[in-house]
């Protein structure tokens, strides 16, 4: 019969943690697009420009391109370095919409779609989603908080809901030409 090995308390703190980070909600979850850096560091990585792509978890066919600085240094390698509020936002259908009822109701305005910590405990990035009926427009606003003070610097970005056609666009464009080649 075999024995059944004990788990050290550290090992069973870094399963806990995985677990955790998995079952976060997907609006924590961005892939980083790319980098480039803006500031030379002797010590740690440099200062960077990184650009994020997330889905809009309630919103199906929206994805949200954000790019924000990002701290290098010794500070900014183990953690204890604070971002910089600065930080832009485009966000563009990619898919078919279609909106929950409480979002088209605009009863959910104002609701979290992102949220990035950019320092150790009191700042975070955070993206939020309203709708304008008369205009079927999603607007996304990206700002910056901390717990004593936020920042007045933001980001919008406005998303047209159109009809989805699902045809890549150049069996578009193909298709277009085949049937301008079938006049002649």
């Amino acid at each position: 019969m075999k024995h059944l090995k004990s788990v050290s308390p550290l090992r069973g703190l870094g399963l806990a943690t995985g677990l955790a980070i998995l079952l976060l909600p997907p609006a924590l979850w961005a892939e980083r697009v790319g980098e480039v850096s803006t500031k030379f560091k002797l010590m740690g990585p440099n200062d960077k420009i990184v650009i994020e792509v997330f889905q809009d978890p309630d919103v199906p066919g929206v994805a949200c391109y954000l790019s924000r600085a990002e701290t290098g240094g010794v500070s900014g390698a183990v953690g204890l370095a604070e971002d910089t509020s600065d930080a832009s936002l485009a966000c563009r259908q990619v898919g078919p919409v279609s909106l929950p009822k409480d979002i088209a109701s605009g009863k959910n305005d104002g609701d979290e779609v992102f949220k990035k910590r950019t320092s150790l405990l009191t700042k975070t990035m955070q993206v939020v989603r309203f709708y304008d009926a008369p205009r079927n427009t999603l607007v996304y606003l990206s700002y910056s908080d901390r717990i004593i003070e936020g920042s007045p610097k933001n980001s919008t970005s406005v998303v047209v809901i159109r009809p989805w056609s699902g045809a890549p666009q150049s069996a578009i464009q193909n298709a277009s030409q085949g049937a301008a080649e079938g006049d002649r």
